[in-house]
């Protein structure tokens, strides 16, 4: 991969009204642009009859682009269909429950494990790959495109789930006393009577459902890397693009067969992306596109946790992005903010959706950097500024390995089984289908306004990649939150952890279920208990908030504003250190937060969802002195850091403000972009929305 951070959009020639290629790829060059993604939207367009394939329309632009020193990422077209063979093949459209089509007029409205359609997608994408592949501008393939949008229950992906099943768990009286099927007479006799997904309500069922779909899902995107490898050289990547909010699939799993993870992170700009946050703390807006910059920060190091390695950002935002009446282009200076965000944790790619604004189809207001006049005007302006940047920054800024004050456990299992078992509830009491992230989200957001950062890790991960010894070297602080299914031997690792000098956080819900969701008939939190000196086998929604104070003597400076939210776990402390108390008639006769050492380290248990400022609070008391040496920043500023392939050390600072700030240098440091020399102790001025580059040759990099 090329040596400097690679940067550019989604082209698309063929969308264009009238033929401005060459105007389009020197625009590009003067901009600075390293990279086009091209090919991964027009099956129609390759193959636009059965069997008939027009394949030279790209061949001027990968020339142009190669003329002009831009490199290509070479897309497979198999996540839209063409209407010829939704027509001639209409067996192969997916179903939204068993025997309901999902209509055609979208994308991803088909059944991708069907044989007739990878016969057909395998035929179109060797004819691609047989024509262009070895062009001298293709540095990488990009296969499908936001795999596992949809979770179809067609008949053939529900045989084969069966089958999945009498294979897992060889016979159907096992499958009865693992699933609880005594439950509303449910016990099968035969593997003929287990019912279609479409109304169950069986946790146990869904468990297995979800993990399948997911499963078909990496199957699809490794079975299109394998026919891409025959064609690809040693040098160029394999990849696909990653919606963080769809819902079938796992990502740390469906990275496995790739070369290199990609995402598609999308936020909202304007004052979604100023600091100190004016967003309400129960904004809903934590999808497919997030708002607040901790959650910017969130979508990086969740797709630097695919693979635990840079990352390719392979769509983000050109302009507005949602639909015709979400229309939030950004305030100046918000572009070089949110590529630098990203760059700082982990990216090595920035590519934007898209170069030019689309004049037709369901995105026509999606902006691109150009408008749709086609003239460069302010946001072309801006990137074109951050194209000179990371010219300059040049290999220093390229695969950062960012540095982590403390480590939070992701789950996807988890985030399945509360979309459809939410424990909390929203303000009107009804469920609350994006409880995981409110658990989950709630801890990262205190990290991140603590000052701190935070390195997300995936449940499969820590038995992977880690000892609990190596776990405690690499990550002293480890936040296990919402982890309600989690099987004993993930449990155990945990207190091992703990154990062995790791400070082990234990958040709402964690333990309480095993592998099956099956709830465990032990005091919460479950394996757990000995360690951490503390239960509870009571638990409440909470209506409202409650204020939090902090117990006589605790380490937790809490705010007046200290709240515990949505949930309670009524916690009693055996031989646990009490840090923080309910102010309420009822639920005070419980702790909050409860401590404990353990071996060589700690465990805590925190009751609740925490509010902002208890949540904040937690995390400085847990890393007290930050890894970037950054102290003291205003409100609207970070500090993030890490190490660049070549071990120097890069400080990237931020402020999130329109208006200008000061902070001062913790050590002597030299402006990446400018060359300028700052001092131990000097300050270091930021302008309104701006962004400042450092590299310090003796700062050491904190240690494994």
């Amino acid at each position: 991969m090329p040596p400097r951070v690679l940067f550019g959009a989604a082209y698309y020639h063929e969308y264009q009204l009238y033929d401005r290629l060459d105007e389009d790829l020197d625009l590009m060059a003067q901009a600075k642009f390293s990279v086009m993604r091209v090919g991964e939207s027009v099956w129609s367009t390759w193959e636009p009859e059965n069997g008939r394939f027009d394949l030279e329309w790209l061949r001027p632009v990968l020339d142009g682009a190669h003329e002009r020193g831009i490199s290509v990422v070479l897309g497979t077209p198999t996540y839209a269909v063409p209407p010829w063979l939704s027509r001639q093949y209409p067996e192969i459209a997916a179903e939204h429950a068993t025997g309901q089509r999902i209509g055609w007029g979208a994308r991803q409205e088909v059944d991708f494990t069907h044989p007739a359609f990878r016969f057909h997608a395998e035929r179109v994408s060797r004819e691609i790959l047989a024509r262009h592949a070895s062009h001298p501008a293709v540095i990488g393939f990009q296969v499908d495109n936001e795999p596992g949008l949809r979770l179809p229950h067609n008949h053939g992906l529900f045989q084969r789930f069966v089958d999945h099943l009498r294979e897992r768990y060889g016979t159907v009286e096992a499958l009865n006393l693992e699933w609880g099927l005594v439950y509303w007479s449910h016990r099968l006799s035969t593997w003929a009577d287990l019912w279609t997904p479409d109304n169950n309500a069986q946790p146990q069922y869904d468990v297995a459902w979800r993990a399948f779909q997911a499963r078909q899902t990496t199957e699809f995107v490794a079975w299109q890397a394998d026919i891409v490898r025959e064609y690809a050289s040693p040098d160029q990547f394999i990849t696909t693009c990653i919606s963080y909010g769809h819902p079938a699939f796992e990502d740390d799993e469906l990275t496995d067969p790739l070369d290199v993870t990609a995402g598609n992170p999308y936020y909202d700009m304007q004052d979604g992306l100023v600091l100190p946050d004016p967003t309400p703390d129960d904004h809903e807006q934590q999808h497919w596109k997030t708002t607040g910059v901790w959650a910017l920060y969130e979508n990086a190091d969740r797709v630097f946790s695919s693979r635990q390695e840079p990352f390719l950002i392979t769509e983000t935002n050109a302009q507005a992005v949602g639909g015709t009446s979400d229309n939030r282009p950004g305030y100046d200076g918000q572009w070089r903010q949110a590529a630098w965000a990203l760059v700082s944790r982990g990216a090595r790619m920035v590519e934007y959706w898209h170069w030019h604004t689309l004049h037709f189809g369901a995105e026509t207001h999606w902006g691109g950097v150009l408008p749709h006049s086609g003239r460069p005007g302010r946001v072309y302006a801006e990137i074109a500024r951050l194209g000179a940047e990371f010219d300059t920054a040049g290999e220093l800024v390229a695969g950062i390995e960012p540095d982590a004050d403390i480590a939070l456990v992701y789950s996807m299992p988890n985030k399945w089984l509360m979309q459809k078992y939410p424990p909390l509830a929203t303000a009107d009491g009804s469920p609350d289908h994006s409880s995981y992230h409110r658990i989950f989200d709630s801890f990262y957001r205190g990290v991140f306004e603590a000052g701190r950062q935070a390195r997300i890790i995936h449940a499969r991960q820590l038995h992977q990649r880690f000892t609990p010894e190596a776990a405690v070297a690499r990550h002293p602080v480890l936040i296990a939150a919402g982890l309600y299914l989690a099987d004993d031997a993930t449990l155990d690792w945990l207190v091992a952890y703990a154990h062995a000098g790791g400070h082990l956080v234990v958040g709402p819900r964690t333990g309480y279920a095993d592998h099956e969701a099956r709830a465990r008939p032990e005091p919460a939190p479950p394996r757990l208990v000995d360690a951490a000196g503390a239960w509870y086998d009571e638990f409440s929604n909470l209506a409202t908030p409650l204020p939090v104070r902090a117990s006589p003597d605790s380490p937790l400076d809490l705010t007046a504003d200290a709240t515990a939210t949505r949930w309670l776990e009524g916690l009693t402390a055996v031989d646990a250190d009490v840090l923080a108390e309910y102010d309420h008639p009822h639920f005070g006769r419980w702790p909050a937060v409860t401590t404990r050492r353990h071996g060589a380290g700690r465990v805590t248990c925190v009751g609740t969802v925490p509010g902002r400022d208890l949540a904040r609070s937690l995390a400085g008391w847990l890393a007290p002195t930050p890894v970037s040496g950054w102290t003291d920043l205003p409100a609207s500023a970070t500090a993030t850091t890490g190490t660049s392939p070549d071990g120097r050390r890069v400080h990237v600072i931020h402020n999130w403000s329109p208006r200008p700030v000061e902070v001062r240098a913790p050590r002597d440091l030299t402006d990446v972009l400018s060359g300028d020399a700052v001092g131990a102790g000097q300050p270091v001025h930021l302008d309104a929305c701006d962004v400042r580059v450092f590299t310090a040759a003796d700062d050491a990099p904190p240690q494994p």
